[in-house]
């Protein structure tokens, strides 16, 4: 193996955004994607690091950069319920429902909530680890940003006016080095073909640059998102983008004498972020219309201010969501058995009394837990466990040791969902193959989607070459202190 110890070496993390084991191990055993085939030949692959919970974009990138689940960092995901506010937030799940709930709101959560008000300021990010240090770092197309060092960002003209921001100008907390498309940008000549984080071969262009002007820091975080579009319309076989990609990371790798020496320069790691699970093709079939499962409710709609007529309010996050109750005089076991009567439900999550109840609309009883226990999971963790395992899919042995199957670190993932904000509200999972439906919710039929618990999204690849040293464990929640130990 061409590879080096070295204390120090600059750390670069590309993350493919909706990069899943299985398509990464055809293009590169193939030699389809020469690049990831020389990064996976000349260093380490572990197919099954878990991501987070829900595995939407925010909340894993949140928990990459803090090493926390949302229990901690407090972004609970995509679409997700103020119950403090009454607002609904929205970070941009679809035109449709960003529309509805408010364009201006919706941008303005993006560009600046999501870091300096969503974002535990209880927790810190590799960035502001790194620059206590006094240590560099980048994010390039990373809506997840917060660091140490303030910058005046600047709405182009067109946006200006649907933000709350005074002539489109605001002063974030950003990493040493920041790209964000058309808000920051590396080089001066450069045009994003998108306003928000730009494509596959601007982030490329970006990150060459700081190699080739000698900026790159300890520490670069870069994000290639153009594959998880085309793979909700065209299914998780779908592999043209990867080679796409790929051959953005064969040119970075050849602004150095050899590849190998590349490797003896800088650590390079290649992570996903989320799998995705196919969908089925009939709507009325796959798609799960919670609105018609709670019918006899009052439903707060997006467009409008929610009232005190309303008793629940629904945010889907694509298979999974969460459910609020408003109504005081309502409870959440009315609202349990109406899911529990649906066959495409795998997974229905509250808390109540300490302790985390689960059920499901497939198997019968309940298991509950709560953490401290006497038994011990693969990740050092220990529970209080009792019920129905099988529901989560669950294995306890003699020795009081837990494995998981079908839902990879569920208890801390389910955990962190249901203590990542305020209120009364459920988590719901649905099975491979259907997703959630509400009001203006976008549809992925006959393609694929992403969000729940289960495997299948849950559990994505990473490639190290440059160092021999591994995460603690297996997990996104480990890849922050894995880095900081690095650098």
């Amino acid at each position: 193996m061409a590879q080096q110890q070295s204390a120090g070496k600059p750390v670069i993390l590309l993350n493919i955004d909706s990069l899943m084991p299985y398509a990464l191990e055809q293009v590169a055993q193939t030699g389809r994607a020469p690049a990831l085939q020389f990064l996976m030949e000349n260093g380490m692959y572990f197919p099954d690091m878990v991501s987070s919970f829900p595995t939407m974009s925010v909340t894993i990138d949140s928990t990459l950069l803090t090493g926390t689940y949302p229990d901690q960092h407090q972004i609970p995901g995509l679409h997700w319920f103020d119950i403090n506010k009454k607002q609904f937030v929205n970070y941009g799940t679809g035109f449709r429902e960003t529309f509805r709930i408010g364009m201006r709101r919706s941008i303005h959560n993006m560009l600046y909530r999501l870091n300096h008000e969503h974002l535990s300021k209880n927790v810190t990010t590799i960035y502001e680890d790194l620059a206590h240090k006094n240590t560099s770092s980048a994010s390039i197309n990373s809506f997840v940003y917060r660091g140490n060092h303030p910058q005046r960002l600047k709405t182009p003209k067109l946006l200006s006016a649907l933000t709350h921001f005074e002539d489109g100008e605001w002063i974030a907390e950003t990493p040493t080095e920041f790209s964000l498309g058309a808000f920051s940008k590396f080089r001066s000549k450069g045009v994003p073909t998108q306003v928000a984080a730009g494509n596959y071969k601007y982030t490329a262009k970006e990150l060459r640059h700081l190699i080739k002007t000698n900026k790159l820091p300890q520490f670069t975080f870069c994000i290639f998102q153009d594959m998880d579009t085309r793979l909700h319309f065209k299914g998780p076989t779908y592999m043209k983008m990867i080679l796409k990609i790929d051959n953005e990371i064969q040119k970075i790798l050849n602004m150095y004498p050899s590849w190998k020496e590349a490797l003896y320069q800088n650590i390079w790691m290649v992570i996903g972020d989320n799998g995705h699970s196919a969908t089925g093709t009939r709507r009325r079939k796959h798609a799960i219309d919670l609105r018609k499962i709670f019918k006899r409710y009052r439903i707060a709609r997006l467009q409008k201010s929610v009232t005190e007529k309303d008793q629940l309010v629904l945010c889907v996050n694509q298979r999974m969501a969460f459910i609020y109750l408003l109504d005081k005089k309502a409870s959440l076991d009315s609202l349990v058995a109406l899911l529990k009567k649906d066959k495409r439900i795998d997974v229905i999550a509250w808390k109540r009394d300490g302790a985390i109840h689960v059920v499901s609309g497939i198997k019968e009883g309940t298991v509950s837990f709560r953490p401290n226990g006497p038994v011990t999971d693969i990740y050092d963790q220990t529970w209080y466990i009792s019920g129905n395992l099988d529901i989560l899919d669950l294995h306890v042995t003699n020795h009081q040791f837990l494995t998981f199957g079908n839902y990879p670190d569920a208890l801390a993932r389910l955990y962190g969902a249901l203590h990542s904000h305020s209120g009364t509200y459920l988590v719901v999972n649905a099975k491979p193959g259907y997703e959630f439906k509400a009001q203006a919710t976008p549809a992925h039929l006959s393609g694929a989607a992403h969000g729940s618990l289960h495997r299948q999204e849950s559990l994505v690849p990473l490639l190290v070459a440059g160092t021999n040293k591994k995460p603690a464990h297996r997990r996104f929640t480990d890849m922050k202190n894995y880095i900081l130990n690095l650098c």
